[in-house]
């Protein structure tokens, strides 16, 4: 989904669903969209979200997470 607007519906849904495997997913295709655009303040704020719901979810992308916003300056690299 590249659409935006579409990731925005989906993400308002996934969020009213209470969904933390699709908000994983969602705010790290939303930080990989900002990211590829140049906007590293936009991507950390997106892949902190999906960082944070992979933390509660107990996701294996938590790791993933956690070294893109380090890379970034954004987080203590942590050992998972």
């Amino acid at each position: 989904m590249t659409d935006q607007a579409a990731l925005n519906q989906a993400l308002l849904a996934a969020h009213r669903a209470d969904d933390g495997v699709a908000l994983v997913a969602l705010y790290t295709q939303a930080g990989d969209l900002a990211e590829a655009r140049g906007d590293v303040n936009a991507a950390c704020f997106f892949l902190t979200h999906a960082y944070i719901f992979a933390l509660e979810a107990g996701a294996e992308a938590a790791s993933e997470l956690n070294g893109r916003l380090a890379d970034h300056g954004r987080e203590v690299r942590q050992a998972f």
